[in-house]
């Protein structure tokens, strides 16, 4: 492999304790990592780090892992906190409490790579018990879950941050003016149309955050997750670099954290560095956003112009919003609301800085008259309680995901979603028709809206659903 640049490194370059030189990785190697960036080089460099982080990430996301790169982890969890297994797991790769996958693209490849996956491709999510060590798809012990697209994750991620900003700053108002006048102050939190309930300020400077609504505690939006419990990008990958391939990111398993540079006890150290994570974070941030399928036959075009009116007329445009302004197209990595066991605006001397608004996909999405690029995501970045005694199909796990309650879920964006089929959490609804009536819940008068239609104006709805696609 060629130097392509001052910060490109190659990989036995790192680790020359894995006993090979750097001319040794033969162009025939089967290894999937074999690069890596020095993060602090491309944060204070003069040239542009996205396009080389994003060839590397696309690199990485199609990789199939290998031994080598540190695939499996015989003697750790899956757990997000770094968790020794009671006894090494007899098979490297299973389906149920992983690792599942050799290759980010082997999931996340419909309609093209970086995009959603088919019921094959659903994975087994057991978190919540850091020592978990069993095999078992039984509901009691795993939530069963389908691949999401990461089309458009950076605009997202950005949506995330700038509206856990604007809730924070209403917090901070709320309890100056509290201090201020000696007397409670109530605040109606809301941003960017979204509203989240309200929180109390008290002049002592406690908080009464019952009034909460679709969000933490903490005033931290997570967009990524079915559950909402990622707030980052890099969080995400993280986890799934883990849970699903058996790779620990040094940042949160290496010697900082755990005390050991081999925490999973495979043989492999520092199996991947906060520069390869980067590279990761790039690429899924710079994935284009889904768009509308270009010339539909006239009768798909009338019946989808109508189906939209109807959409927001019944009223599942209240989570479902076709679009959510955007200040900033400005991507700092790590973000600054990176969690321990991430890579955090501390640790570094600099974040790598990469310009959204460069991208040829991002200058042709629509502004509003203030200049904001106006996201098109049909979303709202807020939690729902989405089920109800009457329809509880969407709500049929059983184990709670970082303390979000079994039948609340993150809205889903909607771009796209003719193309992502199959739908709800976990894969099993094969129709839009048929998850539209599944929704209980805060969605339940939507719902019988829409089931109180006639039969030509729920086909535009779908019309309209259907025309909202990731490209091939």
């Amino acid at each position: 492999m060629k130097r392509r640049s001052a910060s490109l490194i190659l990989l036995a370059g790192i680790w020359p304790a894995q006993g090979f030189a750097a001319d040794a990785v033969p162009p025939w190697s089967e290894r999937g990592i074999t690069a890596d960036f020095d993060f602090d080089a491309l944060a204070n460099g003069n040239k542009d780090p996205l396009p080389d982080l994003v060839e590397l990430g696309e690199k990485l996301f199609k990789a199939k892992f290998v031994t080598e790169d540190g695939a499996g982890r015989p003697e750790a969890t899956q757990a997000i906190v770094p968790t020794k297994r009671r006894r090494p797991s007899a098979l490297a790769f299973q389906r149920m409490a992983g690792p599942d996958a050799n290759s980010c693209a082997s999931c996340h490849n419909e309609p093209g790579i970086g995009g959603a996956g088919a019921f094959t491709a659903n994975v087994f999510v057991s978190e919540g018990f850091e020592s978990a060590d069993f095999d078992s798809i039984d509901p009691q012990f795993s939530n069963e879950r389908g691949t999401v697209a990461l089309e458009g994750a950076g605009l997202i991620e950005l949506l995330g941050r700038e509206m856990t900003a604007d809730l924070r700053a209403q917090r901070r108002a709320a309890l100056q003016q509290a201090r201020q006048t000696g007397n409670p102050v109530t605040v109606a939190l809301e941003t960017k149309g979204v509203g989240f309930g309200k929180l109390t300020a008290e002049p002592d400077g406690s908080l009464d955050v019952s009034g909460l609504e679709g969000i933490d505690d903490d005033l931290t939006l997570r967009p990524f997750g079915q559950k909402g419990v990622f707030a980052s990008l890099r969080q995400f990958t993280v986890n799934a670099m883990n849970d699903h391939h058996g790779i620990q990111a040094q940042e949160r398993f290496g010697k900082t954290w755990t005390g050991t540079d081999d925490f999973d006890g495979d043989g492999v150290k520092d199996e991947m560095s906060v520069g390869q994570i980067s590279a990761l974070v790039a690429w899924q941030a710079t994935r284009p956003a889904p768009g509308r399928m270009a010339d539909l036959p006239a009768d798909w075009q009338k019946a989808a112009t109508r189906g939209e009116s109807l959409f927001s007329e019944i009223g599942c445009a209240e989570c479902h919003r076709p679009a959510l302004p955007l200040e900033s197209l400005r991507f700092e990595d790590p973000s600054p609301f990176e969690g321990a066991g991430t890579l955090r605006r501390a640790d570094v001397a600099k974040p790598i800085v990469l310009d959204l608004a460069e991208l040829d996909w991002v200058r042709a999405l629509p502004r509003d008259d203030e200049g904001r690029v106006l996201v098109p995501l049909f979303g709202d970045l807020k939690r729902h309680k989405i089920t109800d005694a009457a329809r509880d199909t969407l709500g049929n796990e059983l184990l709670s995901q970082r303390f979000v309650a079994r039948d609340v879920f993150m809205t889903s964006e909607l771009w796209g979603v003719g193309t992502t089929a199959p739908y709800g959490h976990r894969g099993d609804i094969t129709t839009l028709h048929e998850v539209i009536e599944a929704h209980g819940g805060e969605a339940a008068d939507a719902t019988k809206a829409y089931t109180g239609l006639e039969e030509a104006d729920r086909q535009s709805i779908i019309a309209f659903l259907r025309s909202l696609e990731i490209p091939e």
